[in-house]
């Protein structure tokens, strides 16, 4: 699964091989669980809610490449691995992208400029990442 891909970004330093195990896997995907479930409630403010499914879809993915065996520095690269990790098609990662890039504005010019469609949108691909993460550390393949 992208493992050519994703050796390539070892050698240019992107990513560390790093081993994992079940257990931390289970812990990030519990993470990300907690922060989409935090994301879905009305009464959380929408910046609230944005962070709170900017961080699921974070730690689902990093549960995604520390499941491979692989560690990065970089949120952007970890989104960007989901093409090898759960093979996500360029559309899909690159929303977790624009994510990315407003979390940023947020924290460090303060602009915020999110909408509730977006975190509507955020919260659909979140629930989804999940479930693929899930559905992948549990077949036990590497």
């Amino acid at each position: 699964m992208g493992a050519a891909a994703l050796d390539n970004l070892v050698k240019i330093g992107q990513l560390k091989p790093e081993l994992s195990s079940e257990a931390e896997v289970g812990r990030l995907l519990q993470v990300a669980r907690s922060h989409l479930a935090d994301a879905q409630l009305e009464k959380v403010s929408l910046n609230g809610r944005f962070a709170g499914v900017y961080s699921a879809s974070h730690a689902a993915a990093l549960a995604a490449l520390r499941w491979h065996g692989y560690r990065s520095e970089n949120r952007f690269t970890v989104f960007q691995c989901l093409a090898h990790t759960v093979r996500w098609e360029a559309a899909r990662w690159r929303v977790l992208d624009l994510a990315h890039q407003k979390r940023n504005r947020v924290e460090y010019e303060g602009v915020f400029d999110v909408e509730e469609s977006m975190v509507a949108e955020l919260i659909a691909l979140a629930k989804e990442l999940i479930a693929e993460v899930t559905r992948l550390a549990e077949s036990g393949k590497k």
